[in-house]
């Protein structure tokens, strides 16, 4: 089961963040996983909610979306992308696909909980008021 590892690996880059950023606690990590990754959504949140117990992520909930998959027809020529594991021209039917990608796995965004009087980052925190 790779999931526990990757769910280590998340938490190391999502502890360094909010470390960094002065972050209480994080209620969100918005990850996203290539077609092609063989991670099981299931397993991989169920990890996450184990091992996050007793860090800054405790509780938080995880939010996974698949990317499509990039291609090309060998036959066709024609330019797709496919949201599931069917590897077949839409157009002619053909098997041969070149594939761009699938394997990614990106943490795209965290929403968190600044600690009181911590700093926060710009594009996220407090708007100056206008008075």
């Amino acid at each position: 089961m790779h999931e526990t590892a990757i769910v280590a690996g998340l938490l190391r880059i999502v502890e360094e963040e909010a470390s960094r950023h002065d972050v209480a606690r994080v209620t969100r990590v918005r990850l996203q996983v290539g077609l092609l990754a063989a991670v099981e959504e299931r397993t991989l949140t169920g990890c996450f909610a184990i091992c996050a117990e007793g860090t800054v992520a405790e509780g938080a909930q995880l939010v996974v979306e698949t990317v499509p998959l990039r291609c090309r027809c060998r036959a066709c020529g024609r330019r797709m992308e496919l949201e599931r594991r069917v590897f077949l021209c839409p157009d002619c039917g053909a098997m041969e696909l070149e594939l761009f990608g699938g394997n990614e796995l990106v943490i795209a965004a965290l929403e968190v909980e600044p600690k009181e009087g911590g700093r926060t980052c710009p594009q996220n925190g407090p708007q100056p008021s206008d008075s």
